[in-house]
């Protein structure tokens, strides 16, 4: 019997893929790679880049395109039997990685590949610079008794972080609720309505369903008149996966928490740093913890007396409009938008009716062809995909040759985690055994298509899509050839936001606007008037909106910095000081905010939250660029393109943005875009 993940197909055959080819796939690959290995540290004397590095590339490659759907699958096609399996591989994978990562003689042969490096291009250089960095950040150089503890806690750290996320998943899944009278709904907008019904529907109920998937809670949190009603759906979304809220104690998250940042520090520990903020600095391009705390601690300062403003405003505006004394967490949202409204009579789904996904797509096409001299269109033919919903697509160059493609996933459904993410499913590979495309998984949870009218999209989830589209573009135009760095792979961790970011303001430009809306009856484009309104409102509590990323990132780095064994994580203790800090807005006492916290306990973002503001430093002061010449300049395009999102991790993030701004970056632009006095 063939096993689909071992077929050498260009793309994986996803509606082939059951669980149970997982576990035999992985165990047969990592047995093939640990004595192909061997062989080569066995055979080669004088190891060079054709005989040594590109071999091993090719090995790491093969797990990774045969790990890849899986990981994806688990995300996307959740089922009892695909976790279990997806569960029984992880340990089995991090022992590979601390194996090879702890491997004397790899090391060893990388070091005789570094002092070849006059013969070496750029790409290679840094490549093997970042090798020997995680070779020693796996433990190399530990004793035997100190490596066997660091693969202990690496296997448990990949068990553990995928359980904090199967019980986020769980708990959002868990709860939902039947409306059977639709003025307990007076406020939510139609297509929030249709959606509740279409919910009901598919699950064979009569009413309106309401339930944690994004979709579903936003509307009511922001336009719901019963106030109870957003009290509720407030309580059961901030306390999922926790010891609070109405299913407490149910997939509780806290034991979890308090284990991961236990393992990481003692893991941080064993490879001499005091913490694991420290050691996550390696890999970014701030240099020392006190540096990240100035910047988060400088933004705070600067954001919060405005960000103070703004709460009075709407405190105000509710009591004198609403006889509302105390605004609660559940009031802010729904009286914020009240409040947008009465200023500047707009509001989200004023705006929906001119982003039908379709025209949304194919107009964000539009603008990155005109800024990047490229093509993106649906391929041709069958491709197998893991929905119904999937669409491949493929960006072809100015010649006409194909430079990446990759799949869309747009909506949201049960068993879909939540949130919006890029993730690699083939990275670009040239070598002298193999030269591959690289291939990218967008995926996103919107409002999915209700009845006859296609899938509107707020301006906000309009931004997400341009967003994530951004990281696809580093992945997919990379010109690097060693897949050690190219696409996003080696890119400092606190610049690898920087395309993302930078994409979303095109989402605020007319002359973009243009092509990416469109109103889905008529076809009309956005009109002037309701465009001026739109950037009127665009900084609307730029001040609180910035104070919460500030909030989740001082947390986020502090919880990671000071940990310390005698009194555990003091998770919410530090949260609370945070907040005290640096927050105008005060939740209830049973929020538990943390426990769903997946960036940093579940995803990639550990002790690294502040990239996104990091980033968004670079982001606008790249786009400002664009400012000074025009949003469609050919010339800065192509600038961008060949020093961003071609060169990748190939050389340093710094290098890279004073190549194309021609120098450092500025806050001042991100200050200015946000509205926010410096």
């Amino acid at each position: 019997m063939t096993n689909p993940l071992l077929e050498q197909d260009w793309l994986p055959a996803f509606s082939r893929i059951k669980p149970e080819h997982v576990e035999p796939a992985i165990d047969a690959l990592l047995a093939e790679n640990l004595a192909e290995t061997k062989r080569l540290l066995e055979q080669v004397d004088k190891p060079d880049w054709e005989n040594f590095a590109d071999p091993i590339d090719v090995l790491d490659d093969r797990l990774e395109r045969v790990w890849a759907p899986v990981e994806h699958m688990n995300a996307v096609v959740d089922s009892e039997e695909l976790r279990a399996a997806y569960n029984a591989c992880l340990p089995k994978l991090a022992d590979y990685a601390t194996e090879m990562g702890q491997n004397r003689s790899l090391y060893l042969a990388y070091e005789d590949l570094a002092e070849q490096t006059e013969e070496l291009d750029p790409a290679r250089q840094k490549a093997l610079e970042n090798a020997l960095r995680d070779f020693r950040l796996s433990g190399v150089d530990l004793p035997q008794a100190e490596q066997a503890r660091f693969k202990e806690i690496s296997s448990e750290l990949s068990r553990i972080a995928s359980k904090y996320q199967e019980n986020l998943l769980d708990a959002t899944n868990a709860w939902s609720k039947l409306i059977t009278q639709v003025d307990q709904l007076s406020g939510l907008p139609e297509s929030a309505l249709e959606l509740a019904a279409q919910t009901a529907s598919q699950r064979g109920r009569k009413g309106w369903m309401l339930n944690l998937e994004f979709p579903s809670y936003f509307p009511v949190i922001t336009y719901a008149d019963n106030r109870e009603l957003r009290r509720e759906m407030y309580e059961a979304y901030s306390t999922r996966a926790s010891d609070q809220g109405p299913d407490a104690g149910v997939y509780d998250n806290t034991e979890i928490m308090e284990q991961i940042l236990a393992l990481r520090h003692e893991q941080s520990l064993l490879l001499g740093f005091n913490n694991y903020a420290e050691r996550s600095l390696t890999k970014k391009m701030a240099r020392t913890t006190e540096e990240v705390m100035n910047f988060l601690q400088d933004l705070a300062q600067r954001a919060k007396p405005q960000a103070q403003l703004e709460l009075d405003e709407l405190e105000a505006f509710a009591r004198e409009r609403y006889a509302v004394e105390d605004l609660e967490s559940w009031d802010i949202p729904y009286y914020s938008e009240k409040l947008r409204q009465h200023r500047y009579d707009i509001s989200q789904e004023d705006l929906k009716p001119y982003f039908p996904h379709n025209r949304v797509i194919q107009g964000m096409f539009e603008v990155i062809g005109r800024l990047f001299d490229v093509r993106i269109a649906e391929a041709s033919g069958p491709v197998d995909t893991w929905h119904p919903d999937v669409r491949f697509y493929e960006i072809r160059g100015s010649k006409g040759e194909v430079r990446g493609q990759f799949y869309f996933d747009l909506y949201a459904r049960p068993h879909k985690r939540g949130g919006a993410w890029m993730a690699d499913c083939i990275s670009r590979m040239k070598n002298s055994l193999r030269e591959q495309t690289p291939v990218a998984f967008m995926n996103c949870n919107f409002t999915p298509p209700v009845g006859d009218k296609p899938a509107l999209l707020t301006h906000s989830e309009v931004e997400t899509l341009f967003h994530e589209f951004g990281h696809g573009l580093q992945h997919m135009l990379t010109t690097v050839d060693c897949p050690a760095v190219s696409g996003i792979s080696g890119v400092a961790w606190d610049a690898v936001e920087l395309p993302s970011q930078f994409m979303e303001n095109w989402c605020w430009q007319k002359e973009a606007l243009e092509l990416i809306s469109g109103h889905y009856e008529t076809g009309q484009p956005l009109p002037d008037e309701l465009f001026q309104r739109m950037l009127a409102a665009k900084n609307f509590q730029s001040g609180m909106a910035m104070l919460r990323q500030l909030e989740f990132s001082l947390f986020d780095f502090r919880i990671y910095m000071e940990y310390d064994p005698a009194t555990k994580g003091r998770i919410y203790e530090i949260l609370d000081e945070v907040r005290q800090q640096v927050a105008v807005i005060q939740p209830p006492s049973w929020n538990r905010f943390a426990h769903g916290f997946s960036h940093i306990f579940g995803g990639g973002y550990a002790a690294g939250y502040y990239s996104y503001k990091w980033a968004e430093v670079l982001s606008a002061d790249a786009f400002s660029l664009f400012e000074e010449h025009g949003i469609f300049h050919k010339d800065t395009g192509e600038s961008f393109r060949t020093h961003i999102l071609e060169t990748g991790g190939s050389r340093d993030a710094m290098e890279l943005f004073v190549a194309f701004r021609g120098r450092e970056p500025k806050i001042d632009a991100l200050l200015r875009h946000s509205g926010i006095n410096s």
